[in-house]
């Protein structure tokens, strides 16, 4: 799978853009505020249905414009694909795939899997574990459109739990009628975390080799799952209900859940050290480009097809030796790179394009 063609009307500082893009690697250079990031924020949308900068589509709109579109057209293994969105400041945006209208997120996600890198996602390792946790939705909702539907669902029963929590006048009283909840938090929270248990065990040797290689051999690269690590989905279901007997009290007192797949995480250990809490930010951004790359093997595994990559500013952090390894791990992926940098075509496929004042020129 690869991104044919990328059309814009204005979407940030964009006016009217049209874009063809090579099946391999594509490279946007250019100085800082041309557009290269917001390129690649147009079509993150057109993946996972938000953008990875803001919560407030309306930014996303042209300053001067009511309306913004974009237009993404993918070559499938058997066919042509096309994502049109069209955000409006007066209402909410519309999305359609192939010309027809889709009412859910939920049925746009996977439809054009992405993987996503540009310097704030150090924040995935270095910041708190909700980070990490939406690195495994993300991913896995990609992968399986049956998770993101079992997120909406977990979300709206832990709400209806800790509204019950707050409102419960003691602790005897709690106890007669929280079961309910209970029994139908337990069905949906341990399948995210057997779900979530399998994603882990599919990308962490990918990711230990890839961060093998990109640190010259010298770190050695462990992630584990922060919760219950059970692969048997009943197992998982039995220990999550004694938990959620066992913290009742705890839970009336505090007004809110303390346990479920809302609090886990990923524990990230390099050379045995955990560098959510230790690390250099150098360690921290590598580790966090290794499981990215490694994203793309699960990817391929799963779907039986090539996901592609976005890579926004992140070769300015590497040095020429990493750099190299880092795109030999990507020629065969289609990959778009945004850079300040210039750097001549690994192969005769890709393409390299300019970028100035929200517009884009191809120059090899």
């Amino acid at each position: 799978m690869y991104i044919k063609k990328v059309i814009l009307k204005d979407f940030r500082n964009y006016n009217e853009c049209e874009v063809k893009l090579a099946p391999c690697v594509n490279i946007f250079k250019g100085n800082n505020a041309q557009g290269k990031t917001n390129f690649l924020e147009s079509i993150y949308l057109s993946s996972i249905g938000r953008s990875p900068k803001t919560k407030k589509e309306k930014d996303l709109i042209k300053w001067n414009s009511h309306i913004a579109k974009i237009k993404i057209i993918i070559q499938k293994q058997f066919f042509e694909q096309t994502i049109e969105i069209v955000l409006n400041k007066e209402q909410n945006k519309s999305i359609k795939i192939n010309g027809l209208t889709i009412r859910k997120i939920g049925d746009l996600i996977g439809e054009m899997p992405i993987i996503y890198f540009s310097p704030d996602e150090i924040g995935l390792i270095k910041d708190g574990p909700s980070d990490r946790r939406r690195f495994m939705d993300i991913d896995i909702s990609q992968l399986n459109r049956n998770y993101f539907y079992l997120l909406c669902k977990y979300e709206k029963i832990i709400n209806e739990r800790n509204k019950l929590l707050k409102q419960s006048r003691n602790l005897e009283s709690l106890k007669e009628t929280i079961d309910l909840w209970d029994n139908q938090l337990v069905e949906v929270a341990s399948k995210i975390i057997f779900y979530r248990l399998d994603f882990i065990k599919k990308i962490k040797q990918p990711a230990k080799e890839v961060h093998f290689v990109i640190t010259d051999n010298k770190e050695d690269l462990e992630i584990s799952y922060q919760g219950i690590n059970d692969e048997n989905l009943e197992n998982i279901k039995d220990k999550l209900k004694k938990l959620y007997k066992e913290k009742i009290k705890t839970d009336f007192e505090l007004g809110y859940t303390t346990i479920g797949p809302h609090r886990d995480d990923i524990e990230i250990k390099v050379n045995n050290v955990d560098i959510r809490s230790f690390g250099s930010q150098g360690q921290q951004r590598l580790t966090t480009l290794s499981l990215k790359i490694a994203e793309l093997n699960v990817f391929e595994k799963v779907l039986k097809e090539k996901p592609i990559l976005l890579l926004d500013d992140v070769l300015s952090e590497l040095d020429i030796k990493r750099s190299n390894n880092l795109l030999s791990y990507v020629k065969n992926y289609q990959t778009l790179i945004t850079t300040t940098k210039y750097y001549k075509k690994i192969n005769e496929k890709d393409a390299i394009f300019e970028v100035k004042e929200a517009k884009i020129k191809r120059i090899l």
